[in-house]
């Protein structure tokens, strides 16, 4: 079968896509699949799998997401790695580009006018995973518990482009300190703190992935240069409450919820670092819960993976109180596939390997 793998991109979360799609590349090349990868952040230049590797590793830090493809040379678009030889000629897209166009539903779009099959969720299930407030509303919608949030929309934001607007958001005219007082943003909206019942708070952007821009936000001090940081990658940034507790995933395959993982963060906060350095944390699957609560989290797995649309595959993250109440995050519609990834983690413990995994993922699409 031919397979073009589109990976890498201009999203802050490119170095984790090259990754990601050297290792599916490898892997289903060494099923005997005819296989090429194309970085829309090159255009249509397509390589093979094992020429990929001198570009895939990540760094303690996303890349700057104003020239997040770093050295890439003139560059491309999606649409000319969409409309180029190695994509139009493939019996199947796998789509290996995380966060921005890749997983907001945009690629999904031009491969459907392209007539093109592709894996993982399709335009409307991507968009509305991808924008965390949206998901929440029809997590919210099905009685998938989330912690409760509000969002502040920064029209002067560096990333993230336009970003839609909400007659609920608490607009930010500046990204500076002195804008982001109490007063500033208005107690009456009811926007944070006080809502959540204190500090901490987490604040992320509202449309990215992989804990770029997140910080947990312990007092009011901390606050403005949060959200300034989260502004770096998008207008529209979400102040959500945090959960104390333990940090589980569930990730679904084909409709079906593979066993849980419990993440041990070295330090307590699973940020960017955290989880993409060796070492810094530590994983167990199966998590070691009760088997009640490990059917909860994957009955709420599938539920929210529902609502969304997914179809394919995807991974479903959650915060875990120590009462044993599970709060869902997000659902991540294209999931890494690296060294410490989590879907291949659980597939592994039911005994599917890495090779087979996303031989499967491309039969499903």
């Amino acid at each position: 079968m031919k397979i073009a793998v589109l990976y890498g991109g201009t999203s802050a979360e490119r170095d984790i896509s090259l990754v990601t799609g050297r290792a599916i590349g490898l892997a289903l090349a060494g099923k005997g699949h005819d296989v090429l990868l194309v970085d829309p952040a090159r255009g249509d230049a397509p390589v093979g799998p094992k020429q990929a590797a001198a570009a895939a590793k990540i760094g303690a830090e996303p890349p700057d997401i104003a020239s997040p493809g770093g050295g890439v040379g003139e560059g491309g678009s999606a649409l000319d790695a969409v409309r180029g030889r190695a994509v139009t000629e493939a019996d199947v897209v796998f789509v290996a580009l995380h966060g921005g166009t890749g997983e907001d539903g945009t690629i999904q779009g031009l491969l459907e006018l392209a007539g093109k099959r592709y894996t993982g969720s399709g335009v409307l299930a991507s968009a509305l995973a991808m924008d965390k407030r949206a998901a929440k509303v029809l997590f919210r919608e099905v009685d998938v518990p989330t912690p409760r949030w509000s969002v502040i929309r920064c029209d002067d934001a560096v990333g993230g482009g336009g970003g839609p607007r909400f007659p609920d958001d608490v607009p930010v005219s500046r990204v500076s300190p002195e804008k982001m007082s109490r007063a500033a943003l208005g107690q009456s909206a009811g926007w944070g703190a006080d809502r959540f019942g204190g500090y901490p708070l987490i604040v992320k952007p509202n449309d990215q992935g992989s804990t770029v821009g997140l910080t947990l936000v312990r007092e009011e001090g901390e606050l403005a240069a949060a959200i300034g940081l989260a502004a770096e990658f998008s207008r529209n940034v979400l102040v959500e409450e945090y959960i104390p507790g333990r940090e589980m995933t569930v990730a679904v395959l084909a409709d079906t919820a593979l066993p849980v993982v419990e993440i041990v963060p070295d330090g307590g906060l699973y940020d960017y670092q955290r989880k993409y350095t060796e070492g810094q944390s530590s994983y167990t699957c199966p998590a070691l819960i009760p088997e009640s609560l490990s059917s909860e989290l994957e009955r709420l797995a599938l539920l929210a993976y529902g609502v969304l649309g997914c179809v394919g595959y995807a991974r479903v993250d959650f915060r875990v109180t120590d009462e044993l109440e599970p709060f869902c995050l997000e659902v991540n519609t294209v999931p890494g596939m690296t060294a410490v990834s989590l879907v291949p983690m659980a597939a592994e413990a039911v005994g599917i390997g890495f090779p087979d995994l996303v031989e499967k993922i491309v039969e499903l699409a």
